[in-house]
């Protein structure tokens, strides 16, 4: 985010949650942080999530790289 953002850009960071097909809203804001990279994705823009692990990704690559991860945690548990 720069400084232009923080005056006219994505100002707080909603709490979400993640279910089958969509998201709920829990606390109010504009945008949630991408769990693997940390980059921000505006609501309008939210297409991909956990509904398991209950995280946002800011794309289909990062999902399925952390989907892999998880998936290889969890078969070593």
């Amino acid at each position: 985010m720069n400084r232009i953002d923080k005056f006219f850009g994505l100002k707080n960071e909603a709490k979400v949650r993640y279910l089958d097909g969509e998201f709920e809203v829990v606390s109010p804001g504009d945008f949630v942080r991408c769990a693997v990279t940390g980059q921000t994705i505006p609501l309008a823009d939210l297409k991909y999530w956990s509904v398991d692990a209950q995280e946002p990704y800011v794309s289909a690559d990062v999902s399925l790289k952390r989907y892999l991860e998880l998936r290889k945690r969890n078969a070593g548990a």
